[in-house]
């Protein structure tokens, strides 16, 4: 099914809706059956999936789409696949002392339609991560794909289209303004990632219909390399996180934390680390692009502020910018006065700010003292500096002694906190965030309340006392 690109979301979100109520909790065999064919939708058109989303990125590596999107697509299928028959059992136990021999139950109940908004960095796996969730638990689901990649957007319609009744899952594509009437529509649940400025909008949108909301949005995730860190490993680490998909990621380091007396280190070992990873840069096609001329022209414009501002730019690599192929040279920027936009601004780029420390207290308190970040790298062997960031520091997500991989753990949700999002997903945590975990108190055919009726004469009171006593 080939939408058009302003289709009436009123009238497609009430046919989900009646489709839904007709089989409001659906079995095990129709979740598995919608699982499989995500399954194939992603397995079977990897090579389609990788070409479109290169041609919208300019360069984007196909190594890259198999390792950042069509991989943790799959395990997340496959996680479900596994578990949800289990995590769609209800969770019986007993009822309170006061209240035996009654028992309760939670039933995961489907919330009903899921509306999911999608952003251009990782077009595929947010799509369909969300996706894997909302559809384990038993919901039908609407998608809306970014309009910076068209070609991805456009295809992902079409094949979803082809594995899945248009009464299942339903994917629609359009500018900002349809992306606006999506927001605005009362599923009974939205997730959005984005940016956090857009995620405010998407926010007010859906209070209009108190729909509940998930938020994956951003910010300035720190990494910080302690003074019992492995130094070339924390280096390499780094690099690593920041240049997949050139920095184009809502949890890639944005800035790091490095001893004062260490700035130099890490220079000289960052760009050996770069020329490791991706040698002959001016000519390795491992080395993607910015996805759109608009976002070029925002992180050049970050680069040349600092520095006229007084920052110094140190390259990592001998490559010049390319604008017309939109490759940006990855840039270390130090001495950058903290109130430039590169230090405000999330900047889902390939450049990195180094921020010197005297001490490892300086180094947590500015972290504590900045808004909460979606992710934190910490790069520590000793296990009471461990303790102390994760104590005193806030984050949707950490990952110790590397970057990035908290976010592929199906036991682990995602998501941020305060202004870096709210709520989470991936596995169970999903289900459990598009399910209505119903509880029910199954009262016995046999039991006390009576004891309780009025009128109220001395049996209530000694009844009541015990009760007060017992708690």
């Amino acid at each position: 099914m080939n939408l058009p690109d302003r289709p009436d979301l009123s009238l497609e979100l009430q046919r989900l809706r009646a489709a839904q109520s007709r089989d409001p909790l659906p079995g095990w065999v129709t979740r598995a059956r919608r699982l499989h064919a995500l399954e194939a939708l992603v397995r079977d058109h990897r090579k389609e999936i990788a070409d479109a989303i290169n041609a919208d990125f300019g360069c984007r590596p196909a190594e890259e789409t198999d390792m950042l999107e069509v991989f943790p697509s799959l395990s997340a299928v496959r996680h479900a696949l596994r578990h949800g028959k289990r995590w769609m059992r209800p969770q019986r136990g007993l009822a309170d002392i006061a209240f035996l021999p009654g028992r309760t139950e939670m039933l995961p109940q489907p919330l009903g339609v899921v509306g999911i908004i999608v952003p251009w960095n990782y077009p595929l796996f947010l799509a369909v991560g969300p996706m894997v969730d909302a559809l384990a638990a038993g919901n039908r689901v609407m998608v809306k794909m970014s309009e910076y990649t068209p070609r991805f957007s456009q295809l992902f319609a079409e094949l979803v289209a082809r594995h899945f009744q248009p009464d299942e899952v339903l994917v629609v594509n359009g500018d900002a303004s349809v992306g606006q009437a999506f927001a605005g529509l009362p599923f009974d649940h939205l997730l959005f990632t984005g940016s956090t400025a857009v995620g405010h909008h998407v926010m007010r949108s859906a209070a209009a219909h108190l729909t509940p909301v998930t938020l994956e949005l951003g910010g300035k995730s720190p990494a910080i390399i302690g003074p019992g860190a492995r130094f070339g490993h924390a280096v390499e680490r780094i690099v690593f996180g920041k240049m997949v998909n050139a920095g184009q990621t809502c949890i890639a380091p944005d800035y790091v934390l490095v001893p004062r007396a260490d700035v130099a280190r890490f220079t000289t070992a960052a760009r050996e680390a770069m020329a490791r990873l991706y040698p002959d840069l001016a000519n390795n096609k491992q080395y993607a692009s910015v996805a759109t001329e608009r976002h070029y022209q925002r992180l050049t414009g970050m680069r040349d502020n600092a520095v006229a501002a007084g920052a110094r730019a140190e390259p990592l690599s001998d490559t010049a910018d390319r604008p017309a192929q939109r490759l940006l040279t990855p840039v270390m920027l130090t001495d950058v006065p903290d109130n430039l936009p590169v230090m405000q601004e999330e900047i889902f780029g390939p450049l990195l700010p180094i921020v010197a420390y005297n001490s490892f207290d300086d180094a947590i308190d500015y972290v504590v003292n900045r808004p909460r970040p979606l992710a934190l790298y910490l790069f520590e062997e000793d296990q009471a500096r461990i303790d102390d960031v994760l104590t005193r520091t806030h984050a949707g997500g950490v990952t110790l002694n590397d970057t990035l991989y908290h976010i592929a753990q199906h036991g682990l949700p995602f998501g941020g906190v305060g202004p870096s999002g709210m709520g989470g997903y991936h596995g169970e945590a999903g289900f459990r965030t598009f399910s209505h975990m119903k509880p029910v108190f199954r009262q016995a055919r046999l039991n006390g309340t009576g004891l309780l009726n009025p009128p109220y004469g001395k049996r209530f009171k000694q009844m009541v006392e015990i009760l007060l006593r017992r708690g």
